[in-house]
């Protein structure tokens, strides 16, 4: 009898133990899901979506409530309105053929047999379909964690007759084997912070849609041997510059893979 309680209380305390552990596990998730991330790593998170696709907004949804999660972490979300969705009863204001051909060129990369939406991709690695709220909060952890011996800033930004111009200096190994070798670009991109639409065709006609971090213009600046250089940007009408930023990030043109990441607002 007496090993029977000793049993019994013991099953008792683990059980307690186990469903205190849960409850500390929901909590901190719902406060800071990654508090205690050990890296020094970023994510780079680009979703291509559409206003033309009764898919996306669940994926737009996510990436907004990411964007909240992660805003004080080196977290860059970039939304890439593709076109081919334009031809199907609804124009979206923010498609271009070149977001779509960044898509493309991501289907080859990852060997894709075709292109989606909505679909993001994580550091130019990993794809999946954007509304996957674990794989993407899987793969942001996984970024973060990882460490890197490469730095990119952005600096001398300077707004003048609808133009950005902007500097880049890069440093690590990396720069100077791959970036000898015309591996490597610096991609930077104007970031509109949210806009609304009430789209009136389409799949989604009738719908008011929110959008975060779109892509209103981007560049691919080659490195070609060297760690620094300068970029011009368009930058959209009536936008203001405190409702844009620019993200910047290092790619390897050969795989796609992104080895460095930063952000800068625009004065």
């Amino acid at each position: 009898m007496k090993l029977y309680k000793t049993i019994l209380l013991g099953a008792i305390l683990l059980g307690l133990a186990l469903a205190g552990g849960a409850v500390l596990r929901k909590k901190g998730a719902s406060e800071s899901w990654r508090a205690g991330l050990g890296g020094s790593g970023f994510a780079v998170v680009e979703l291509f979506t559409s206003e033309g696709c009764s898919s996306c907004p669940p994926a737009d949804a996510l990436v907004a409530s990411v964007q909240q999660e992660d805003k004080n972490l080196p977290v860059y979300i970039l939304a890439f309105h593709v076109d081919y969705w334009d031809r199907l009863g609804w124009k979206d204001a923010f498609s271009e053929e070149a977001y779509s051909e960044r898509q493309r060129r991501y289907a080859a990369w990852l060997n894709l047999s075709s292109i989606y939406t909505p679909q993001i991709v994580v550091n130019g690695r990993k794809e999946f379909v954007g509304s996957e709220a674990g794989m993407l909060r899987a793969a942001i952890e996984n970024g973060l964690n990882q460490s890197g011996d490469v730095q990119l800033s952005l600096s001398g930004l300077q707004l003048k007759g609808g133009r950005l111009h902007w500097q880049y200096k890069a440093e690590g190994g990396e720069v100077a084997t791959a970036g000898k070798k015309g591996r490597l670009a610096v991609i930077a991109a104007v970031v509109e912070r949210s806009a609304t639409t009430s789209v009136r065709a389409g799949e989604n006609s009738g719908k008011t849609l929110t959008h975060v971090q779109i892509v209103r213009s981007f560049q691919l600046v080659s490195l070609d041997g060297k760690g620094n250089g300068a970029g011009q940007l368009d930058w959209p009408t009536g936008l203001g510059a405190g409702d844009g930023e620019v993200i910047a990030f290092l790619q390897d043109q050969e795989n796609g893979r992104i080895i460095a990441a930063t952000r800068s607002a625009v004065e």
